[in-house]
This record gives structure tokens, sequence and C-alpha cells, in this order.
């Protein structure tokens, strides 16, 4: 099955509105949730619409209990939160972040969920950038200049670092998991079960899907 992050514009309202979004697909290519990211990240909101709650969702695949969340939304609390207490196994975090802040955060989450994080870098180099665009020779002078390290990486449940940080490559990272380390881990620390306290803090999540406008045609007779 695949997680994969993309950019989609919306059909049913204006049209003209693109969002930052992640789906996961399962083995049989059944298409099992689409995240659009909550909160564009800085400049991404010259362009970027604000998505809703509706795919904050974690589900069942081939593979084990799946979420993900969107590059900074991983700065979350209460999102991450949402995709614990759905009892999250995999979480899967693709992104433009990276740097050693970065791997700390994996490594935090993996230990604050008890799950396992695959952060999704974008190893970015000079040569990458289109040569057509405006200013390419001062955005890019050196093609061979790390834009982005990437820094894709697999931490285990309980924060231990299985395969990477990957960073200044370019390449596919694999690691052999065990899906069962995940509920193996909360038993010492579960954030959303025994460690949750939910007589002292509770977290309402609208999963309502956003609409600018309803209809309201009347029936033909």
């Amino acid at each position: 099955m695949i997680v994969t992050g993309f950019d989609e514009r919306d059909d049913d309202f204006s049209t003209g509105t693109i969002y930052n979004s992640v789906a996961i697909v399962d083995a049989d290519g059944t298409l099992l949730n689409r995240h659009r990211k909550l909160m564009p990240t800085n400049p991404e909101r010259m362009v970027h619409g604000f998505g809703d709650a509706s795919g904050l969702r974690v589900v069942d695949t081939a593979v084990g209990r799946v979420g993900a969340l969107i590059c900074w939304e991983n700065y979350m609390p209460l999102a991450r939160f949402a995709l614990y207490a759905q009892g999250v196994d995999i979480y899967v975090a693709p992104t433009y972040d990276q740097g050693d802040l970065w791997v700390a955060t994996m490594r935090h989450i993996a230990m604050e969920g008890r799950c396992w994080v695959v952060g999704c870098g974008s190893a970015l180099r000079g040569s990458d950038y289109p040569t057509d665009i405006p200013g390419h020779n001062k955005i890019c002078p050196d093609p061979n200049e790390w834009i982005n390290d990437g820094d894709s990486i697999v931490v285990s449940p309980l924060g231990a670092i299985a395969k990477g940080p990957l960073r200044q490559k370019v390449g596919i990272l694999c690691a052999d998991i065990e899906v069962a380390e995940s509920a193996a881990a909360r038993r010492t620390l579960d954030v959303a079960g025994h460690y949750g306290r939910p007589d002292v803090f509770q977290l309402s999540v609208n999963r309502a899907r956003a609409r600018p406008i309803v209809f309201s045609d009347p029936s033909q007779s």
C-alpha cells in the first residue's frame, strides 16, 4: 500500500483553490483516506486553501493502522493527538522540513504516540528546478547545491532510528518493521489511554466537511 502527497484542486466548490493533500491507498488500490493540510505553512497560504478535519483519520490497511499529517501539521499537538486516539500504528509524515530538529521531532512523535514514524523528506538540488522559471540563475546558481537535504527517516515506537536519515542523497529508504511493537510499547505509555486523563483533558474534533454553500432546491412537482 502507499501513502502519497499531492496538490489537488477542489472540483466541488469554485474549482479555483488548491489544497496540499495526502492520500492513503490500500494494496488493492482502494482509496482509504484523503487528508487536506489543515494549516498551510508560511508562504503556502498565498497559494493553498485551508483543509478541514474530514480526513483527519487513521485507517486499517493491509499492513496495519495508518495515519498521516503533512509537514508542519506534525508540530500541531492536537492534530497528533487525534491520530494517537485512533490507534495509529504507522504514522507517515511527508514534508519539506529537514535537519536535526526535524529528525528530533520524528523521534519525539514516535515516543509520544508509541508508533512507527515514517518521515518522507524532499531531497532537492539546484538542478531539480526548471531552468525556464524567472530568475533561475539567481535562485539556483549552483546546480549541485542541496536546496533541501531530504532527511527521510524511519523511527521505532520507542524512538530509535531504524533507518536513515537519508541526507543529501536521492534514493529509496527501506526498513523492515514489526507493527505489533506499537501496541506493546503503549503498555508503558498510552497518551490517549491510561495517560490520557479524560476527566481533566478532552479534545473535540469537528470532522464534518467544510462546505461554503448548501443548495436547497424545491422538489419538482
